[in-house]
């Protein structure tokens, strides 16, 4: 996931552009936006809708559809999915999120999305006596400078005074390793996830992100890549980064399962928000795989205007689809929708981490949404759960608005599926705030713990480069508690800023 700052002219004309009947948006209003190329986007080209014979394929996967969508917006006022209201007057920033601006300043950092250094089962990691956390951090002022920086404490200290700041994990000079031009052109660092591995090394995944430039032929590709991490503690209490190995291009897509940043921007249209980014590492049985965002491929079920006329991708019954169908042909925003199909994919890997098999995806948003954020997977129970960030502003669905914020979630008897959305309808968590906000938070990540069926829910808190005083910062965390197929936000379970153990 990459947070970039959108002008507010852009906003408005694409606002206006694209305005849906019922108060539903397409894309993020005011400053800041997700999406994908970092450019100013051009709008479809609008076309004349000619009529197409009604199908039914789910290509043999789950679907976000229009049905369940629906419901999302029915149910986003229950308490029971209300991300906690946090006092404001006791937000902080990170004491040790301090870095170097371009001309060597000191600055103080903004840290948006983080991820813990976790076990094979999505369990904290116990480093040698420290928690470790990796985050996207960067200048406030410069929204391309975004890396990935360890913070790390000692287990048992919940307080945000104790996390410490190892610095950035790469160097500029590490992405130049021999015969990977993917890497060799990395500009950005995106989301992923991390684990310790069987003999107590660290394993980074993460999202190598090209520059936008179109007059050298880049157009911001996102590659799912991996790294060994070398960390040692110099002196007692402080972990620093010993330089990285290994590090490797994964995955970029194969155009079949998954969208390719050639497909999307083919013929000079730049109006898509392609997505390959976000990979979260798990095992099951000694197999290793990655779930990430994505977007779907040409034998998946490809955007297009053929989309409106495939019924799974609408659920409810014949009456729904009959009456939904009539919306979506004559809603304004129509083409906007047609290069809507978000996607959780997975890969499996083999044991040195390169990839193994292609695999369909988990879980598809076809006329839904482009953009299902933040791949989060992990095993409880016997039952496998699959959660997933998306914006409002980014959906095509009465009810929802530009300032909704959503976590999703999906069960399954099987890692591979087939999936069922949480709740009746997928909605686990909701947040309705003004960007503006120092309160406003994103990026929610569900942690599995040791014991009991709850998971410690952690996010960051307020917009890039808002404030001067208050940067993008570690949220407080809260609980979520899983009972099969149900959830629900634990009243009272507000945690520290940053903590991913809970105290139970």
């Amino acid at each position: 996931m990459k947070i970039k700052n959108f002008s507010r002219k852009t906003a408005v004309m694409m606002m206006a552009a694209t305005m849906l009947t019922g108060g539903t948006s397409v894309f993020a209003s005011g400053s800041e936006s997700d999406y994908g190329n970092g450019t100013q986007p051009t709008p479809p080209t609008p076309v004349v809708e000619t009529p197409a014979s009604v199908f039914n394929d789910t290509y043999g996967f789950t679907h976000l559809t229009r049905f369940d969508a629906l419901k999302i917006a029915n149910q986003q006022t229950e308490s029971r999915y209300k991300v906690p209201q946090f006092d404001v007057s006791k937000i902080r920033n990170i004491p040790s999120a301090v870095g170097k601006d371009a001309n060597g300043n000191t600055i103080d950092l903004d840290v948006w999305d983080t991820w813990p250094l976790q076990n094979a089962d999505g369990t904290v990691a116990n480093y040698n006596g420290y928690e470790v956390v990796f985050g996207l951090a960067g200048d406030p002022k410069v929204s391309s400078d975004t890396f990935i920086y360890l913070f790390y404490k000692k287990v048992g200290d919940q307080s945000l005074d104790a996390w410490k700041n190892a610095g950035r994990v790469f160097k500029d000079s590490d992405k130049m390793v021999p015969n990977d031009t993917i890497l060799n052109n990395q500009s950005e660092e995106w989301s992923g996830s991390a684990t310790m591995t069987k003999d107590g090394k660290v394993r980074l995944f993460y999202t190598n992100r090209q520059p936008w430039d179109v007059d050298k032929g880049f157009f911001g590709k996102q590659t799912l890549t991996t790294a060994q991490i070398n960390v040692s503690e110099p002196s007692n209490g402080t972990l620093q980064v010993n330089g990285v190995e290994d590090l490797k291009s994964i995955f970029d897509g194969d155009g079949k399962m998954y969208q390719t940043v050639d497909q999307a921007f083919r013929a000079g249209d730049y109006s898509d928000n392609h997505t390959l980014r976000d990979p979260h590492y798990v095992e099951d049985h000694g197999r290793k795989y990655l779930v990430f965002e994505a977007n779907t491929g040409s034998e998946t079920g490809y955007q297009g205007q053929s989309m409106f006329s495939n019924k799974a991708y609408y659920g409810g019954d014949d009456d729904f689809f009959k009456s939904e169908y009539q919306k979506v042909m004559s809603n304004p925003s129509r083409n906007y929708m047609t290069i809507a199909n978000g996607a959780l994919g997975i890969i499996e890997l083999n044991n040195d981490y390169s990839l193994k098999k292609v695999m369909k995806p988990l879980i598809a948003s076809n006329t839904v949404t482009d953009e299902i954020e933040r791949a989060n997977i992990f095993e409880m129970n016997g039952k496998w759960y699959l959660f997933t960030d998306t914006r409002g502003a980014k959906m095509f669905v009465d009810g929802v608005d530009s300032e909704d914020i959503y976590m999703l979630g999906y069960v399954a008897d099987s890692i591979d599926g087939p999936y069922k959305p949480l709740n009746g309808s997928g909605l686990v968590l909701h947040q309705d705030l003004n960007k503006r906000d120092i309160t406003w938070n994103y990026a929610h990540f569900a942690i599995p713990q040791v014991k009991g069926n709850k998971v410690v829910i952690t996010s960051y808190m307020t917009n890039r480069g808002f404030y001067t005083d208050h940067h993008s910062t570690f949220a407080p965390s809260f609980e979520v508690e899983i009972d099969g197929s149900e959830t629900k936000v634990v009243p009272n379970s507000i945690l520290e800023q940053g903590q991913i153990t809970s105290n139970q």
